[in-house]
């Protein structure tokens, strides 16, 4: 028998592997290219601040991980020890929150908003995610504690992925006593895919997008996604969705309360979307009263009150 020289016989094998390197290298740039053009955040500086409001506030920049400086607001009260910090949702800015300064400054709450890294004034750190602003929330929670914060008294109300962020950090941070959350997600990869296959990319493509997150993260979306963080929650939760949300799904609510324990709440409100929540009459009452029983100050409502509300 006649053997053919090795190269010969190694140059299909290298050809295949030099194909999938290609084909891997081009998926990777695909991915890269549909995470440049649909999650890299519009940086846009705010235009109204608490003055508008006739609210007397300070400007800050306090420190956050990564070395990064993050702007915000410190808004006092004079009549209260209890402090919630308000964190945005993606792309937007701390104006964002402003309608609920106007609300919670009045009903005697400290304040503290801020811009989360790569929005608004604060520092510019890559693409922005889940776990910076879960980070940027404990950050914002150290200054509130800097400036005298009441350790029993400290809450965090969250938009959307900033909802999803709060859950995150009360997971982790047993400071925070009250968690209220607006639009938030169960799980970001099932969103992005969803999302993704909506813009018309292919199932396979969002798949990949997603590895890549975890990859720039360093963390699976299994295990980071609030449904499986909020478990880990000891304080009360209370998460509120529109049916009409079509940004995140109130399906996303569902499976959270429904992965939370006892101490988590759903309150559904019908005809609402994504931004639109704190509008609704039954949004403050249900609000405050949860940031009550929360900090210990007024008797909860009766059980009846926390059943979620849908319409």
């Amino acid at each position: 028998m006649v053997r053919k020289p090795a190269q010969y016989t190694m140059l299909p094998a290298m050809e295949i592997w030099f194909g999938v390197l290609v084909v891997v290298v081009v998926v990777l740039a695909g991915g890269m290219a549909v995470i440049s053009r649909y999650y890299r955040t519009p940086q846009v500086v705010h235009q109204r601040d608490p003055g508008s409001l006739n609210i007397n506030f300070e400007e800050i920049r306090f420190p956050t991980s990564g070395g990064k400086i993050l702007y915000g607001w410190w808004i006092p009260s004079e009549v209260s020890d209890r402090t919630l910090v308000l964190v945005h949702g993606w792309g937007r800015n701390v104006e964002r929150v402003l309608s609920f300064v106007r609300e919670l400054h009045p009903a005697g709450y400290n304040l503290i908003a801020f811009d989360a890294r790569s929005h608004g004034s604060s520092d510019v750190d890559g693409i922005s995610n889940m776990l910076k602003f879960s980070a940027d929330i404990r950050a914002a929670i150290d200054e509130a504690q800097r400036r005298g914060a009441d350790p029993e008294g400290l809450g965090v109300l969250g938009l959307s992925v900033g909802g999803a962020g709060a859950i995150h950090a009360a997971a982790h941070d047993r400071r925070i006593r009250a968690v209220i959350t607006v639009g938030a997600f169960a799980h970001p990869g099932d969103l992005m895919r969803a999302e993704l296959q909506g813009k018309g990319v292919p199932l396979f493509l969002a798949s990949v997008v997603c590895r890549y997150v975890e990859h720039s993260i360093g963390a699976r979306l299994d295990v980071i996604a609030p449904e499986q963080q909020i478990p880990g929650i000891e304080a009360p939760v209370l998460l509120v969705h529109g049916d009409h949300d079509i940004v995140v799904p109130v399906d996303h609510g569902r499976r959270l309360v429904a992965a939370g324990s006892a101490n988590v709440e759903l309150l559904v409100l019908p005809g609402r979307g994504h931004s639109d929540c704190n509008d609704d009459e039954l949004f403050w009452p249900r609000v405050k009263a949860c940031l009550d029983h929360a900090f210990s100050r007024v008797a909860y409502p009766q059980e009846s009150a926390m059943q979620s509300v849908e319409d």
